[in-house]
């Protein structure tokens, strides 16, 4: 059960910060209209995701799943279960009318979810 919760706070604290991070996008988007170069994108996308996992480190110094083996699974589990979130958030922002960026597809939330668990993977304590 422990473990369970440990990798759902990991996946949460994860979701939230690529949340918070495409509400940023959203609010700076408006000016500048053309699309970027996809691997200047992936490229930034990776930045924000070692950036954001380093300052997630700042709240949440340990890590959340306890047991190194585990370590293992959810640094190759959680990022792909949050590019399916990013994924199904700009299916939902599309249906909806609304501006869908990058990252609301899988590959780029992906990518930003992996860095982020890097980060946090080997500067935890």
């Amino acid at each position: 059960m422990e473990f369970i919760v440990e990798l759902l706070l990991e996946f949460l604290i994860q979701v939230v910060g690529e949340a918070l991070f495409e509400l940023g996008l959203h609010s700076m988007a408006e000016p500048f209209r053309r699309p970027p170069n996809p691997w200047l994108a992936a490229l930034g996308y990776a930045i924000f995701g070692l950036i954001v996992g380093g300052l997630s480190l700042w709240p949440f110094p340990q890590h959340m799943v306890a047991a190194p083996m585990w370590r293992w699974v959810n640094l190759l589990t959680t990022p792909v279960l949050v590019g399916l979130c990013m994924s199904w958030l700009g299916a939902w922002r599309s249906r909806r009318g609304q501006t869908v960026f990058r990252i609301d597809r899988f590959a780029y939330g992906y990518l930003f979810a992996l860095c982020f668990a890097a980060v946090r993977f080997e500067w935890a304590a």
